[in-house]
């Protein structure tokens, strides 16, 4: 899927803020209002845009403590894989599931109230799936996150 130089532009302004009128973001871009509306609309249409979303400060939501926790499943199947996929995404706790190559399965992202409701999650909840064999725990001290990405350009 080719991104051209005025759809690269109206992603990044979008990133920038989701919130802005077209108006406002064909201003920014350098087009007419109609033709950002039809090309935002065609960046929807063709799946690169899937969604708006808030960013929220998870500690004023009460979820201060963060920790990524790297998990091994087995046996190691798909039905596996995909159950306890799910079952992580499910959870309250959890903001992000990766599965992975290497020697863990997966990654999870989690944020709770305080270190002790993680300890809670972790061995309340997780230890007790029969498929999770072991976890390891990174408590996450601070986190900064790239807020828009540059699509990636193919040369023709």
């Amino acid at each position: 899927m080719d991104l051209d130089d005025i759809d690269s532009a109206i992603i990044a302004q979008l990133q920038l803020d989701a919130r802005q009128s077209n108006r406002e973001l064909a201003r920014r871009v350098g087009i007419a209002a109609s033709t950002c509306l039809e090309r935002v609309r065609g960046l929807h249409e063709r799946g690169v845009i899937t969604g708006y979303h808030a960013r929220l400060d998870l500690s004023k939501i009460g979820r201060g403590v963060q920790a990524l926790v790297a998990a091994q499943v087995r046996p190691s199947s798909r039905t596996v894989i995909d159950s306890f996929r799910d079952w992580a995404q499910s959870r309250t706790e959890v903001l992000e599931v990766l599965v992975v190559a290497g020697g863990d399965d997966f990654l999870i992202r989690v944020a709770v109230q305080d270190n002790e409701r993680l300890h809670g999650f972790l061995i309340d909840h997780l230890a007790k799936r029969k498929e999770a064999v072991s976890f390891r725990t990174l408590v996450v001290f601070q986190h900064s996150a790239t807020t828009a990405i540059t699509p990636l350009l193919t040369m023709t």
